[in-house]
């Protein structure tokens, strides 16, 4: 029931109105509208030349444009410095276990240095979580949006956004990393490693091909999760090293972005422009589906020729045991595939989307026998991340639209792979469609930038910290380096983006 609380939390953060059927971080037209953040057609500045020009201006007639923007890059930062906070908070745990040792009440001054060093300890851990660090900065952004516009427009702002994109990937998340779920794509990817002896090489592949491209019908959240779970798993409880364990971590997280563009309703970037610019689930095989299958391909390959030694020396370790499991009876997997359809079909309905995960907890309590345990902490963060996220997001539009708009296809691919690698790439794509004017192979450019660069950083595309909460543990106590990441992720974002922008 934790994750229903959540849930309940996010509609009260956006105000408490699920019924919108617009995309998140959209208004929401039976809300009253406030002129908060500022409407672009409202600078009249279409004639001013220059884009640093047209920013400065921009700046001036309204000084948040430079706070907001600020504390945005603020909590961009604080994004790379997370694996040195977590660092710290273990050094304060260590400590603080130390002490334990000792007799308590011994010292009074013992007792005050135990409890500091565990204050420290959980602050520090906190500081270090990447899925809280937008929701952390919303703190100062609320107090400048009261101080400089006053609460009313704080309050109109926050109740006019729409939650359903982060109600959606708690619940999908949730009911994906469910064991019906997880077994019945298990299977699918196992018949395909099957075919290469089911070694950890094998299984590295079938993961990182099918795994992704199968987000394009039950959605990149549970795709990234199904993923995700599977190689914590098959490949990285095997201790891989640390360079394959990056280059893994930057396909998988490319690959994903890509892997739901086969479809029209998968992929975060690409829902919010389908509707707007009519693309239809025909338009996206034929302009980026079968691309994005041929880049995928193709970077898997360069990477699993680059890393072919190691992955073939994992085998001397996995254990040949089979692990004697109960199997899943077909009804119960039937019952939870039509909860991920429900939830897929009812995204944009975010009191829909929960009230059909309240059937599914049901569901889940009713038949516990075929049940994992629900671990809903992952669902949970990633919620919060992208509730804050849609929130900083409303706040960057004056920038990011003439940044999109002053670029032709080949500038505009590269800056949109840029802004996608410090900004969620929905986010991109939606404030991409507010420019007028986009011809369409503009329109192809900025998306095809944003699912390429969605694997650059953990906040490049939605799913990722949904990734990166579940394979965090494998990359030791610091977690996963933000660096590290996106060296492992550029090489297939430029063949990613390759793809999309050399064949026909």
């Amino acid at each position: 029931m934790r994750a229903v609380g959540l849930l309940l939390l996010i509609l009260c953060l956006f105000g408490g109105h699920p019924n919108s059927v617009c995309a998140a971080g959209t208004p929401d037209p039976n809300h009253p509208q406030i002129n908060f953040p500022k409407p672009l057609e409202e600078y009249h500045d279409d004639e001013t030349p220059g884009l640093f020009q047209k920013l400065i201006g921009r700046v001036g007639a309204d000084p948040f444009n430079l706070v907001g923007t600020i504390i945005f890059l603020c909590a961009i930062l604080h994004t790379f410095l997370t694996s040195k906070f977590t660092h710290i908070a273990h050094d304060y745990r260590k400590k603080f276990e130390a002490l334990e040792d000792q007799e308590k009440g011994s010292d009074p001054s013992i007792e005050r240095r135990r409890d500091m060093l565990q204050f420290r300890a959980q602050f520090f851990h906190f500081m270090g979580e990447v899925e809280a660090v937008f929701g952390i900065w919303l703190v100062p952004l609320f107090v400048v949006i009261v101080l400089m516009k006053g609460w009313p427009t704080l309050v109109g702002y926050i109740t006019s956004l729409n939650p359903a994109e982060p109600v959606f990937v708690v619940v999908i998340m949730a009911i994906a990393s469910s064991r019906p779920i997880l077994r019945l794509t298990e299977n699918w990817l196992a018949k395909l490693a099957a075919l290469g002896g089911s070694t950890p090489g094998a299984w590295w592949l079938s993961i990182l091909t099918l795994g992704p491209l199968l987000g394009s019908f039950i959605t990149e959240p549970a795709a990234m999760t199904i993923c995700a779970l599977l190689l914590r798993q098959k490949f990285y409880a095997l201790k891989p090293g640390k360079r394959l364990s990056y280059a893994t971590l930057g396909l998988l997280f490319v690959n994903i972005s890509v892997g739901g563009t086969l479809t029209h309703f998968a992929a975060p970037p690409v829902v919010m422009v389908a509707t707007k610019w009519s693309w239809d689930m025909q338009y996206m095989l034929a302009s980026f589906g079968w691309k994005a299958v041929l880049g995928i391909l193709a970077a898997t390959t360069v990477y699993y020729l680059r890393f072919r030694s190691e992955l073939s020396q994992l085998k001397r370790i996995r254990s040949d045991e089979k692990e004697k499991r109960r199997p899943v009876p077909l009804p119960i997997t039937i019952v939870h595939i039509l909860f991920v359809i429900w939830t897929v079909f009812t995204a944009h309905h975010a009191a829909l989307v929960i009230l059909g995960f309240l059937f599914f907890l049901a569901f889940v309590e009713a038949t516990d026998r075929h049940q994992g345990v629900m671990r809903l902490r992952g669902p949970m963060l990633v919620g919060f991340f992208l509730a804050s996220l849609v929130i900083h997001g409303g706040c960057q539009k004056w920038w990011i639209a003439p940044v999109l708009s002053g670029l032709s296809e080949w500038p505009l691919l590269i800056g949109s792979i840029v802004l996608t690698a410090f900004n969620d790439n929905a986010a991109i794509t939606y404030l991409a469609s507010l420019v007028p004017g986009f011809a369409p192979s503009l329109k192809y450019a900025v998306v095809a930038g944003a699912v390429a660069g969605g694997g650059l950083t953990v906040i490049a595309n939605a799913p990722n910290p949904a990734g990166q909460s579940i394979l965090a543990p494998a990359f030791g106590k610091d977690g996963i380096s933000p660096l590290g990441l996106v060296l492992a992720a550029m090489i297939p974002t430029i063949i990613m983006a390759a793809a999309f922008m050399l064949l026909p």
